[in-house]
């Protein structure tokens, strides 16, 4: 595998003289090198000298990455041996970064650290970090989907509660459609988006891939419920078969009134809190997502705390990370970013979180996110589910032929993996 991505090994060499040569030789500290993608990248700056502070003995050599280049560059770091010692990874990175034998365990350090509470973490984010029963991760933030929604619009339109499952939630987009007329729709489901047939997706009892994530499951009948909904949702006109670049701008189309719901993620409460017109400001909030039969799950997302295997410094990489693990810190990065906690303890700890009503949907969803498939080939399978499910609601495929096209397709792409399994080497007889 080294050698398969070898190419890329020069230009991590050269990063890491260039960064040799700008530390001070007087400065003896231990040095713990950081990698943080995004604009957490940039805030978490302002976190690090509290824990220099705490630990005079180590100094922390960030390195901001864009997201758009990080996962290349993360592989040419392990091709070369030059992968820092700490890396939030986004979540759905983790089990190809496990599966290459570039991940320390962290089980141990873990159970050894005083305040570091498995249970205290949603589930589903801590999951995201466990491969095989070992946890490899820790969640640094989370982040989940649910509707946003015009609560002046429901009221019009005769909603008098919110939506708990399919039915309800199909009703109430009944009621919107017949009250705002023809040219309105009910839900925006951008058909160059995946993520909201996922969500909806993973409410089902039955999985994704089937047989230890060797093939897909989409002609499960769970998934196929999900179809038939997400299909209904088009035919009855309660979402267009459009994708956002024929938007001109998803919140002042929200605040015209041109969908009463939007599935989003938490970074757009400050979106729309700086967006919606003045008078609109308290017409929106957001509610847990509905499922089947009941209130549903959904995916958790977010970045989780890795320490790289080859690492000299594993002892002051998981002190960092237990740093910024705490709630304290947790509720820092919230403040800071507007990032969600994956630790229950800081939602209760702070007033401002506990009582932000537009948070709270996402505090109780959060209670239900669950991890998506942990194969190294996931993002690619989530983008051929965009693919198919726009054919399906454009007509070009029946539910039965997306769902086995969808297979096909999944199948292909995990031929590889399947190879890996079949010949993995057994572990010799004690």
């Amino acid at each position: 595998m080294r050698a398969w991505l070898a190419c890329g090994v020069a230009g991590a060499a050269i990063a890491v003289l260039l960064a040799a040569c700008q530390r001070d030789p007087a400065d003896s500290r231990e040095v713990v090198r950081f990698w943080a993608m995004g604009y957490e990248g940039e805030v978490v700056a302002k976190m690090l000298p509290e824990f220099e502070r705490r630990n005079p003995g180590i100094r922390v050599d960030l390195q901001q990455l864009p997201w758009t280049a990080a996962h290349e560059k993360l592989l040419t770091a392990f091709a070369g041996d030059a992968l820092p010692d700490v890396v939030p990874l986004g979540n759905t990175w983790i089990a190809e970064f496990a599966a290459l034998g570039a991940l320390e365990p962290l089980d141990t350090r873990i159970a050894a650290t005083p305040g570091f509470a498995r249970e205290d973490f949603f589930a589903g984010a801590w999951d995201s970090g466990v491969i095989d029963g070992q946890a490899y991760a820790v969640p640094w933030y989370v982040e989940t989907r649910v509707p946003y929604y015009r609560k002046d619009l429901l009221a019009k339109a005769g909603v008098a509660s919110l939506p708990q499952d399919w039915p309800q939630w199909k009703a109430a987009m009944a009621a919107i459609k017949h009250q705002a007329g023809p040219d309105q729709a009910a839900i925006l489901l951008p058909l160059n988006e995946f993520e909201p047939l996922l969500n909806l997706a993973v409410q089902q009892a039955d999985p994704l891939l089937r047989d230890d994530g060797r093939y897909g499951n989409f002609r499960s009948a769970g998934f196929k419920r999900t179809l038939t909904f997400y299909l209904e949702l088009f035919d009855l006109g309660y979402a267009p078969r459009i994708d956002n670049t024929r938007i001109s701008n998803v919140w002042d189309e929200f605040g015209k009134g041109t969908f009463s719901f939007y599935i989003s993620g938490p970074w757009n409460i400050a979106e729309f809190k700086k967006r919606m017109p003045e008078d609109l400001r308290d017409a929106w909030t957001t509610m847990p997502l509905p499922g089947p039969n009941g209130p549903g799950a959904s995916i958790a997302g977010g970045t989780s705390f890795v320490v790289f295997k080859e690492s000299q410094r594993k002892d002051a990489a998981w002190k960092l990370i237990a740093f910024l693990s705490e709630p304290e810190q947790q509720l820092r990065l919230h403040e800071l970013t507007g990032d969600l906690p994956p630790r229950r303890s800081p939602w209760t700890a702070s007033k401002t979180l506990a009582n932000d009503p537009y948070a709270a949907a996402f505090r109780d969803q959060l209670e239900r996110a669950v991890p998506a498939p942990k194969v190294p080939e996931w993002e690619r399978i989530a983008q051929e589910m965009r693919i198919v499910g726009e054919q399906l609601a454009n007509h070009k495929v029946s539910v039965d032929e997306a769902a086995a096209e969808l297979d096909r397709r999944a199948d292909a792409i995990l031929t590889k993996r399947r190879w890996m399994l079949d010949h993995k080497p057994t572990a010799p007889a004690q």
